[in-house]
């Protein structure tokens, strides 16, 4: 097992990744305060690990409430969901949260916290490979709306993340390379070491053991850390951590998140951005080939979905959260391993990066 620690004064927290963690809870029940629980889980994950969870929290007063799965589930309706629950239950400010699924109960169940009673303690046991390289440590958390990707949320830092890679092995395929996206990601901005190490470990990491993954995990997470620790509510260098998000988020919004899962939208968004790099010659040529060969090695899609509009896509990155009122802002890349914000890519040279990642023959309809 590998602990971290995020270091942000008296909101820091440790995240634990182990092989096998939900099953070794001496290790981190000391970090659940003996208060109400409530434990937010999904119809999938639930039923494979909830009473495991449960097991460990012996004579604790706990609740549980569990959505459907899928990302369209992190709406207002089951954030109002959550809250009426709370109430009915009379959840008070010392009670404390608990997320067990991936990035949306993640993300929802924050949110829920950073709500409830102006601000309660949660904590996370995400069960997905996305969430737990990047969802589950940080602090992000929000909700959907049909006008944009989380555009309804909060920084509301857990007060502990467990991260079990056992439970990837039940992971569907899809929902597992998906996962990758954010850790390729991670080497992409910050750290071109790590896709060295992912290029040449490619089989292992796509047999997915759940030994090889704690040390792949740890290191995703570690520059993560590294990240949120600098700029908590990203300010400035944490937005480094959305490369591929604009186009992506975009992707998501237009197919009612149910067409492609975040990490396939995110996938798609990094080639687009790389492509982007290259046309405002910040990059070197073949930047944007050599991410491309890397995500198609995992597996991962790397072209526009058939019948979106390059126009609609654009209009649809205007809501993204990093731009202001008068600027676009972008992350870009001048090197595979090293990252930037971009003001000053023009509408054509978006509209270029787009269509350059549509399939031969698909038109732009």
């Amino acid at each position: 097992m590998n602990t971290l620690q995020i270091e942000l004064g008296d909101r820091s927290y440790p995240v634990m990744v182990g092989n096998g963690l939900l099953h070794q809870p001496d290790v981190w029940r000391p970090y659940i305060p003996d208060t109400p629980l409530v434990v937010l889980s999904n119809d999938r994950v639930a039923p494979l690990y909830l009473d495991t969870l449960l097991a460990a929290l012996p004579q604790r007063e706990v609740h549980t409430l569990v959505f459907p799965d899928g990302e369209a589930e992190k709406s207002l309706h089951n954030f109002e969901r959550a809250i009426t629950f709370l109430a009915d239950h009379g959840i008070r400010r010392d009670a404390c949260l608990v997320a067990l699924g991936g990035g949306v109960i993640g993300d929802l169940c924050g949110f829920v916290a950073a709500s409830w009673m102006r601000g309660i303690r949660f904590v996370q046991f995400p069960t997905t490979l996305l969430a737990q390289v990047d969802a589950s440590v940080g602090g992000k958390t929000a909700i959907n709306i049909p006008a944009g990707k989380n555009l309804v949320g909060a920084f509301h830092q857990p007060s502990l993340v467990v991260a079990d890679t056992a439970t990837l092995r039940t992971l569907d395929r899809r929902e597992y390379l998906a996962g990758l996206a954010e850790i390729v990601k991670c080497g992409a901005i910050r750290d071109a070491d790590f896709l060295h190490i992912m290029s040449s470990g490619r089989e292992a990491l796509l047999q997915g053991d759940p030994d090889y993954l704690v040390d792949i995990v740890t290191r995703a997470v570690s520059n993560k850390a590294q990240v949120v620790a600098e700029d908590e509510f990203e300010a400035g260098v944490r937005a480094m951590l959305n490369f591929g998000h604009s186009f992506g988020h975009a992707i998501e919004t237009h197919t009612n998140y149910r067409g492609y899962l975040h990490g396939e939208a995110v996938s798609i968004g990094m080639v687009m951005a790389a492509h982007l790099s290259e046309i405002r010659g910040v990059c070197p040529a073949g930047t944007a080939q050599r991410l491309l060969t890397i995500l198609q090695g995992l597996d991962l899609p790397v072209t526009i979905p058939p019948g979106i509009r390059s126009e609609e896509l654009l209009g649809l990155m205007k809501l993204d959260k990093k731009n202001t009122s008068q600027t676009r802002r972008l992350v870009l890349l001048k090197s595979l391993g090293e990252a930037f914000i971009d003001t000053d890519s023009s509408r054509d040279e978006i509209l270029d990066a787009i269509e350059a990642c549509r399939q031969p023959g698909n038109q732009d309809l």
